[in-house]
């Protein structure tokens, strides 16, 4: 491996140790409705948030919530001393992929089919610390 490559291998990881984040693959949702819940929680406390997605009538609300406790315990295992509620946590990036699709055929009148997509998604959060975590 070259010594580019290397440093640039080191430079990432040194960014992936301030980095909390969780993921969620193949989350059989469709991007479009999973999208209308994480727009609610961008950029919100954690606190916010979880109330947000507690009470939202939406199916992908609880799965979005499993995932930012998920992230949340991520946190918690790199700042083992620290406590949720003085870090100061929000949401600081959720990104709603589109993931693999499963194609379905329905039939239709006179002989035909009209084709079916169940559509997927990859989801993202990333949490961020406050720094200044005065009120």
């Amino acid at each position: 491996m070259g010594v580019r490559k290397r440093e640039r291998a080191e430079r990432i990881k040194e960014a992936k140790k301030n980095m909390y984040f969780a993921k969620l693959n193949n989350c059989p949702t469709s991007p479009r409705k999973m999208r209308l819940v994480a727009d609610l929680i961008r950029g919100e406390k954690i606190d916010k948030a979880l109330n947000i997605l507690k009470f939202s009538q939406k199916e992908a609300s609880g799965r979005l919530e499993k995932l930012v406790l998920s992230a949340i315990a991520n946190w918690q295992a790199k700042n083992e001393d620290a406590s949720v509620e003085d870090a100061g946590l929000f949401i600081k990036e959720i990104r709603v992929d589109s993931a693999g699709m499963l194609k379905r055929l329905r039939p239709a009148p006179q002989g035909r089919a009209h084709r079916i997509r169940k559509r997927s998604n990859h989801v993202t959060v990333i949490l961020g610390v406050n720094d200044n975590t005065q009120s």
